[in-house]
This record gives C-alpha cells, sequence and structure tokens, in this order.
C-alpha cells in the first residue's frame, strides 16, 4: 500500500502535471487558453462565458465602434480588469500602416486602464477579406516597427513554417500560427505544417511560446492543437457562436488541460496491426462443464 503522502522528489498524483507556468512575453501564464471577446450576443454572455473558460488573458479589438455596444455599453464595464491581462489586437487591419497605428491606439488606452497588457498586441495584418488570411510580407514588416517601438508582438500567422520563422527573426515575443481561417470552425487543417511550425520556432529556444491561433470549432480541436505540441491556443468564435457559449466555454477550459497532458505523457505509437494488451502466452482456456 502506497503513502498518500508523496515522499521527496515524487510528483504528487492530485498536481496537474500541466501547470507549469507558460511565459508569454514577459508574463508568466498558468491558463493555456486564451479567448476573444468579440462576437458574443451580449456582454453579460460574454463575461459569463470568459469566467467559465479559466483563461487570464483576453483579446480586444481596439477601434473604438467595437468597444460600444447598441446601448452605448463599453466592453471593458464587463471585464474585471483586476483579473484579466487585456491582449489588444489588431483585428481588421489590411496594411502595415493601418495596424501600426491601432497598436499604439491600444497601447495608450490599456496605459490609462493601468493594465498590465499595454506594451503587448496581437498583431494581425490581413491580405485578403474573403479569406481573412494574414499577409506575410506586412505582417514581418509592421512586427518590425511595432519591435523598434517598445511592443510585445504576438503575430498571427499562417501555418506555412517559413513565414512564421521570418515573423520570429523580426522579433516576436510570440508566433501564432493558424488552425485553419479566422471563424471557419474546421479544426487544425494542416497538423504536420504545425508540427513543423513548432520545430523551426522552438529550434535552439525551447521555451519560445507558440500559440495556435484561429480556426477552433470544438474542444477536440483544442486538444488536438495542444496534443501538436502547441504551448497555447487562442479561440473565440467556437465559444462566442455555440449554442451554449458558457458550457463551451468549460469545454473548451477542459480540453486545453488534457490535451497538454496528453503531450506531456507521450502517445504510444500508431501500428498498422493489432497489438494485444494482455500477453497470449500463460492463459487459462474455460472448457463449459469443467
Amino acid at each position: 500500500m502506497g503513502s498518500s503522502n508523496a515522499t521527496a522528489g515524487q510528483r504528487s498524483l492530485a498536481t496537474d502535471p500541466a501547470d507549469r507556468p507558460l511565459r508569454v512575453a514577459g508574463r508568466q501564464l498558468t491558463s493555456r487558453l486564451i479567448a476573444g471577446t468579440g462576437k458574443y450576443r451580449s456582454y453579460e454572455l460574454m463575461r459569463d462565458a470568459l469566467d467559465a473558460s479559466g483563461v487570464q488573458v483576453v483579446t480586444v479589438a481596439v477601434r473604438r465602434e467595437r468597444l460600444y455596444n447598441e446601448r452605448g455599453e463599453s466592453l471593458l464595464q464587463f471585464l474585471d480588469l483586476t483579473r484579466y491581462t487585456i491582449l489588444p489586437n489588431t483585428a481588421g487591419c489590411f496594411s502595415v500602416d493601418d495596424a501600426v497605428r491601432v497598436a499604439r491606439l491600444g497601447r495608450e488606452l490599456l496605459e490609462q486602464l493601468d493594465n498590465p497588457g499595454a506594451s503587448w498586441v496581437k498583431l494581425e495584418v490581413l491580405g485578403d477579406k474573403k479569406t481573412l488570411l494574414p499577409d506575410p510580407a506586412g505582417t514581418i514588416e509592421a512586427t518590425r516597427q511595432l519591435v523598434n517601438d517598445g511592443f510585445q508582438v504576438l503575430a498571427y500567422t499562417s501555418d506555412d513554417p517559413i513565414a512564421a520563422l521570418r515573423i520570429k527573426e523580426a522579433g516576436a515575443a510570440c508566433v501564432m500560427p493558424a488552425g485553419s481561417p479566422i471563424g471557419s470552425g474546421q479544426g487544425v487543417l494542416n497538423r504536420n505544417n504545425i508540427v513543423l511550425c513548432l520545430e523551426l520556432l522552438k529550434q535552439g529556444d525551447p521555451e519560445f511560446p507558440v500559440i495556435v491561433d484561429a480556426g477552433v470549432g470544438s474542444a477536440s480541436d483544442v486538444s488536438i492543437a495542444m496534443e501538436l505540441g502547441a504551448d497555447a491556443v487562442l479561440l473565440n468564435t467556437a465559444i462566442a457562436h455555440a449554442r451554449d457559449p458558457v458550457l463551451m466555454a468549460h469545454a473548451m477550459r477542459h480540453a486545453t488541460i488534457s490535451g497538454r497532458q496528453s503531450f506531456l505523457a507521450g502517445r504510444i505509437p500508431k501500428r498498422l496491426y493489432a497489438s494485444a494488451s494482455s500477453p497470449w502466452e500463460g492463459t487459462i482456456s474455460y472448457i463449459p462443464g469443467e
């Protein structure tokens, strides 16, 4: 019989092995899920879903028209700024100049709120309004400019490993390859590319944070991204447009943890043929009537 108390050098079975904090842009995070604040039916629903998700970081589009609803209520009124770090994003920007301008507006806003995310920006420089795919050249150039301006840049990119690497080389504090197009709900379409992004970005720098961003539709998509080795997952639509956003937020929270644990535990290799879970030798046969 084992003791209920873990001895020196042993890991307590009650300890979540995925709870090792993640460091992103100089901050330590215990939650490996990041959620957006857009597309909810109401700010009250957003507030409750974020609470259920257990996130520490939430993304906010800082253009003024996206901060207020039709009743004149501010999104920021429904966020506990003592609890959440705000990650301003440049959603909807299709040029380097626009993205840099919006990032600076976000910094100015968060400095007024004394929020620790003031120097952060989730950079999006989009290349096309139909696909919302990122502009690789624009993203690299905007990253350079914002890093020179003192920002910690968390850059959204496609799942192209070389583009991801070039963004890191431009000074990004975190690279965020897409699982699939924004809001599509298609999940991780190209697992091999995500693995290649992870390999290239972490080569010689294993602690460099890589976050899968965009395209998540269900909790299983989150688990897949985490099982591939992603450090975290960023999502919005999958919760906000779920039939029950609060329940989905709970599911995403648990999927992040289970996916991380599965990655750390190490899956068994895939085999073409069956492998018996019990040995054939030494088995006892039962003969009716004996």
